[in-house]
């Protein structure tokens, strides 16, 4: 069978990014999004990018971003993703992806069958999706909330492009996740911490070893 895409996500410490590649993740995510206790500025990113040598993936995760930063971030950083975890329109993804010539990861919050209504016409203009857990009410952050959905809901989906499972991910319950919802990959970012926006070393390995156990 083929393994699970793998991503650990909200990264900000030399330390975690290099378990993260040690242990086989296939994708490493730095935040964007100055609310996020995982925000890491431009030059924290390059500084973590460079240090995993293109042994993975990595993604830049931006909210709603203004062409001009995105311009910034690109440039500096160099990703090879490019995450949108805001509300941006069908339009406004194949219009980032065809100015900055990347791939797209576009999110969307489900909590029911009709969250995922909407999600079709993103197919043609992004590479990838991400199906993170609605926020819970009154946050201020569109992921990274340690919240789960019915992963049923993912069951045969097909959508013509590949998607990742995120969402009240943790070592106790990604085996379940993958098994119950058939996706092909995972990304994880609370599930992995020791305290809110800090990474733990151990869970990072535990989590890609059981995410690659599951359908091994």
């Amino acid at each position: 069978m083929t393994h699970p895409i793998i991503k650990i996500c909200g990264l900000s410490t030399p330390d975690t990014v290099q378990t993260a590649v040690d242990a086989g993740a296939d994708m490493i995510g730095f935040v964007f999004f100055p609310k996020s206790p995982r925000n890491v500025s431009i030059g924290q990113a390059k500084e973590l990018s460079d240090a995993a040598g293109g042994a993975v993936q990595v993604v830049a995760l931006t909210v709603n971003m203004n062409d001009r930063d995105l311009a910034t971030l690109v440039s500096s950083l160099k990703p090879d993703i490019l995450q949108l975890h805001g509300t941006e329109s069908v339009e406004r993804c194949h219009e980032v992806r065809e100015r900055f010539k990347l791939p797209i990861m576009k999110a969307f919050g489900i909590s029911g069958p009709g969250d995922l209504d909407r999600v079709q016409p993103y197919a043609q203009v992004v590479d990838r999706f991400l199906f993170d857990a609605k926020p819970p009410q009154g946050s201020s952050l569109p992921g990274g909330n340690g919240v789960p959905f019915d992963w049923r809901l993912l069951k045969d989906l097909d959508l013509g492009v590949p998607y990742m499972l995120s969402g009240g991910l943790t070592i106790d319950n990604v085996s379940e996740a993958l098994a119950t919802s058939g996706a092909p990959g995972v990304d994880v970012s609370s599930g992995v911490e020791r305290e809110k926006g800090i990474k733990d070393a151990e869970l990072i390995k535990t989590f890609v070893q059981r995410a690659r156990d599951t359908l091994s």
